[in-house]
């Protein structure tokens, strides 16, 4: 986790206010301030059409072996509007029944020893989140928002860690990244997100002690599935989209589909555009019932601000005391222009009753170029970046006497090359920006990840067991500025959880885990000596509660946990300067989360967070601290209803309400940056027009509000300040046919 100063500093810069990139990336732990010193400018379905419900045990219906009631599991067949993917994730409206991101199997959510949280389409739907950040806004755990309306990338916290480099997957597969390109996300592209609280490193290798956020991608459907979709909003927004779907042949052996969205806007802060244009492909080949070969791709070239930020007051120090309504950059030197691409497949295939073979793999690569201005000193960043992410691992169902298993025995693989060039200033106090830097600083990085892993899922009536061991090996070879330096990293992480299914329902659970992010792209300097930092280390504790309510469609989930994380690589810039330091921390707290798509048309999605992070090791004066931004107390409650008969049948409305608990703006603590508690609202309004007229069958009108009554406060983040995004509307025309 490296976390560093928004408005960041190149080398050459140290000391100086200006934008510029950090060094090195690894596939471990880069905060979220990290990435913003590396680029800015001040800083940086659901229609439900089958369900099946099959007994946990052999023994009387809903009873296990030993008399307790086991929990049903719910299975959602794919079709048109379907929640989910079968045997990937699966969800039930708002409700999540079961998925693959905790374990690698399709665990009910209900019987996994361990916080997991699913955004399912049909929230998508409702809320219309226009980035990843808003999607998981919800979430228990989440902390958005620390850098007011950034747009250039998705940076929240997990349970006070940040998962921004280090914690995102997409399909099961790490997301390849490096200091200034990561991918952006399209969340009309997404079938649904699961959010794994904790460790994770058993089975994923190097990533976050917080957790790992899984973005699993639309597929193909068996039914024919085609939607179009107009698009229009605040700051001046335009987009239309399509996602088409079906079978190709009569008997379903091939299917497809194809999404695609094309978008012209800005934001609030005109010097900064939000275009975009997406296209996603997707095929789909079963030719028997064991065998499964699915192909995804995508390509988007999208555009935003390359300066995010505003112009801060500064006291004694050079430390800030707040920001300005003044933007910092200059929309003639702006642009933040990203191409990425990716291809990959995703194999699935029974090799007899009992072993099941997966097998998946991804190659992407992303190129990107930032204009930024800060004051009137500009700068410029160029980065390529290119990664294969790969994962084997077969499945096995035994029993051992009354035990019942699913083992998974697998290897993974994931490389990941970069190139950098950077040039800044010097100051211009000219109108006509006809100087452009000249690139003066290069750096490149190569890194190649190995992992073995062993998990046994153990069933034996009533209880259940998930253990796992996992053993990494990661060698890198890190060039900043023409020296060169590598290391190699070896760890052995594992994942112990052992859970109870009542005969009411509910399974109370303990759990622990450990995980592991190697830093070899961060260059540690003691006593004159440099050399590439150690790995960050972590390790969790937690005991919760799931509760299934028996005929009804919902889950309540409650947990409190001990995370406990050591040598995390930081800026620390509250003294107005970059230094490279040393962080421990240790977050405990409590979660409370439910959900619900009761038969009566109303879905509800409600949270709770405590979160204490505290400063174990970093500086003398930040020992003890809160960590910066980061809210003791979060809530969120999202309603959404849809009238089923009478005069407003086809009538939906939603609304939501997010609170933020006050928190400070930097880790001394320091008064001046203290940032106050807020409060959100969101709202949503859509109407089924087929169901006022037969003939625009198929047709909604739907508009949608982020923070309706335009809450904005100051909000500050390692010592620098921004301001809360205001509101913002977007009204939608959707046709399904």
């Amino acid at each position: 986790m490296l976390a560093r100063p928004p408005w960041g500093t190149s080398r050459r810069t140290v000391g100086r206010r200006v934008p510029g990139i950090r060094k090195g990336v690894t596939m471990t732990s880069i905060s979220l301030a990290r990435r913003f010193a590396a680029t800015t400018a001040l800083a940086g379905a659901s229609a439900l059409l089958g369900i099946a419900f099959a007994q946990a045990q052999t023994a009387s219906p809903g009873t296990a072996n030993s008399g307790a009631t086991a929990l049903q599991t719910l299975v959602v067949q794919g079709g048109q509007g379907a929640d989910g993917v079968e045997g990937i994730v699966e969800t039930d409206g708002y409700v999540a029944k079961s998925g693959r991101t905790a374990t690698k199997t399709d665990t009910p959510v209900a019987e996994t020893p361990q916080s997991i949280s699913t955004v399912s389409r049909k929230q998508l739907d409702d809320r219309k989140p226009q980035n990843l950040s808003e999607a998981v806004s919800y979430t228990p755990g989440v902390r958005v928002g620390q850098y007011g309306a950034e747009p250039r990338f998705d940076a929240f916290k997990v349970r006070g860690v940040d998962l921004t480099y280090t914690g995102i997957f997409r399909d099961g597969l790490r997301q390849i990244s490096s200091p200034n390109g990561l991918f952006r996300l399209e969340p009309y592209g997404v079938e649904a997100i699961s959010i794994l609280r904790g460790p994770a490193a058993s089975i994923y290798g190097a990533s976050s002690s917080g957790g790992i956020v899984d973005i699993i991608s639309k597929r193909p459907t068996e039914e024919q599935f085609r939607e179009v979709e107009m698009q229009y909003g605040s700051y001046g927004r335009v987009q239309g989209a399509f996602d088409f779907s079906g079978p190709v042949d009569a008997e379903n052996t091939v299917l497809y589909r194809l999404t695609g969205l094309a978008r012209d806007a800005r934001s609030e802060i005109s010097a900064i555009k939000d275009d975009r244009l997406f296209i996603a492909p997707a095929m789909t080949w079963q030719p028997d019932e064991g065998t499964k070969l699915t192909l995804l791709g995508e390509y988007m070239d999208s555009t935003t601000g390359g300066t995010w930020g505003y112009i801060n007051n500064y006291g004694s120090g050079g430390t800030s005391i707040g920001a300005t309504p003044v933007y910092g950059g200059d929309e003639r030197f702006n642009d933040f222009d990203q191409k990425q691409w990716r291809i990959g497949y995703e194999l699935e295939h029974a090799l007899s009753d009992n072993v099941t073979l997966y097998h998946k793999l991804r190659y992407s690569d992303l190129s990107t170029r930032q204009e930024w201005v800060y004051a009137n000193y500009p700068g410029i960043v160029m980065e390529d970046n290119s990664g294969l992410a790969t994962d084997t691992y077969l499945k096995t169902d035994f029993e051992t006497g009354a035990l019942d298993h699913q083992l998974i025995t697998g290897i993974d693989y994931s490389s990941m090359k970069y190139t950098s060039a950077q040039g800044s200033g010097p100051d211009l106090f000219t109108d006509d920006f006809a100087y452009v830097p000249e690139i003066s600083y290069h750096e490149n990085q190569r890194q190649n990840a190995v992992g073995i892993y062993v998990q046994d899922q153990v069933e034996y009536d009533a209880w259940r067991l998930t253990a796992g061991l996992r053993h990494d090996w990661l060698d890198s070879k890190y060039t900043p500025g023409g020296v060169q330096y590598s290391r190699d990293d070896s760890e052995t992480t594992g994942r112990i959880g052992l859970g109870y299914v009542t005969p009411w329902n509910v399974m109370p659970y303990v759990s622990y885990g450990t995980s592991f992010v190697a830093n070899p792209g961060v260059i540690l300097t003691t006593g004159g000596v440099s050399e590439q930092a150690k790995p960050t280390i972590g390790e969790q504790y937690e005991v919760g509660v799931k509760y299934a309510l028996p005929d009804h469609n919902a889950l309540i989930t409650a947990s409190v946990f001990n995370i406990d994380q050591e040598n995390a690589s930081v800026y620390e810039t509250s003294s107005g300067v970059n230094l490279l330091r040393q962080l421990d921390l240790r977050s405990r707290g409590f979660e409370l989360e439910a959900s619900a798509s009761l038969d009566n048309g109303l879905s509800v999605i409600a949270a709770y967070s405590y979160n204490d992070v505290k400063i174990t090791k970093l500086t003398a004066e930040t020992v003890g601290n809160q960590l910066n931004s980061t809210p003791y107390h979060t809530f969120s409650l999202w309603a959404d209803y849809e009238f089923q008969s009478g005069t407003f049948e086809g009538l939906g409305l939603g609304a939501g309400v997010r609170y933020l608990g006050s928190s400070f703006g930097d880790n001394q603590n320091t008064p001046v940056l203290d940032n106050e508690s807020r409060t959100f609202v969101d709202a949503s309004l859509r109407y089924d027009l087929g169901k006022l007229n037969p003939s625009m069958d198929g047709v909604r009108l739907q508009v949608n509000a982020t923070n309706l009554l335009d809450e904005v406060k100051q909000i500050c983040t390692t010592g620098f300040c921004y301001f809360d995004e205001g509101r913002k509307v977007v009204g939608s025309l959707r046709y399904r046919f």
